[in-house]
């Protein structure tokens, strides 16, 4: 901004008290911080996960290496459902609140005919009741990559504040009408690691 529109804008003020300045959208770049990952379950053991904020903070990233579910005659049926519980310490500049709208999801699917996939998870906010989820079927036979988008049906939003901490409780699970038939499902095909993306909505209050 230059000087003579800040000089301006201050002479505005101070002659009309009542006049506020128009509240940001979103947070400033460097303003938003992961304080604290905390995760557990069978498909994230300690050190698998790792997040990523976005430069814009409108998209967050979470990388699993070892969210894999398997199916087939010779693996254990604990191997058929894998689960995670994360949980992200978001901290932000008071007067904001954020809301998670969308998540894709990438990975792949290599499934028998009769085999189904299911992948679910479930968002909210610590000290909040409402929840939000968003889930994708895979149905054999299938063999590919995927990229897969899921908008949320009900926007909940963080606490007004400078702290909300977000909570995911996901799944990844095989099921098949085939006792001879495999499946695997969610392990990337190029880096054996599936990835979730966030997409993040910022808004004042």
């Amino acid at each position: 901004m230059q000087l003579t529109t800040i000089l301006g804008l201050a002479m505005a003020l101070v002659a009309t008290p009542a006049i506020a300045l128009p509240a940001a959208s979103a947070p400033g770049p460097g303003q938003v911080t992961i304080q604290n990952v905390g995760y557990g379950g069978s498909g994230c053991p300690q050190g698998s996960v790792s997040t990523i904020f976005s430069g814009d903070l409108t998209t967050l990233t979470m990388i699993f290496d070892s969210y894999i579910a398997s199916l087939g005659p010779d693996i254990a049926v604990t191997e058929n459902r894998k689960n995670c519980q994360l949980n992200l310490d978001v901290r932000y500049p008071a007067g904001f609140q954020y809301s998670i709208f969308s998540a894709d999801y990438r990975g792949y699917a290599k499934l028998d005919a009769g085999v189904t996939g299911v992948q679910k998870s479930t968002y909210y906010f610590s000290g909040q009741s409402e929840q939000i989820s968003a889930q994708t079927t895979f149905k054999g036979p299938l063999t590919k990559d995927y990229n897969e988008r899921d908008e949320m049906d009900v926007v909940t939003w963080s606490p007004c504040g400078n702290a909300g901490a977000v909570n995911i409780n996901s799944q990844v699970r095989l099921t098949s009408t085939n006792p001879k038939a495999s499946g695997l499902l969610t392990a990337d095909s190029v880096d054996l690691k599936f990835k979730q993306i966030l997409s993040i909505r910022w808004r004042s209050c």
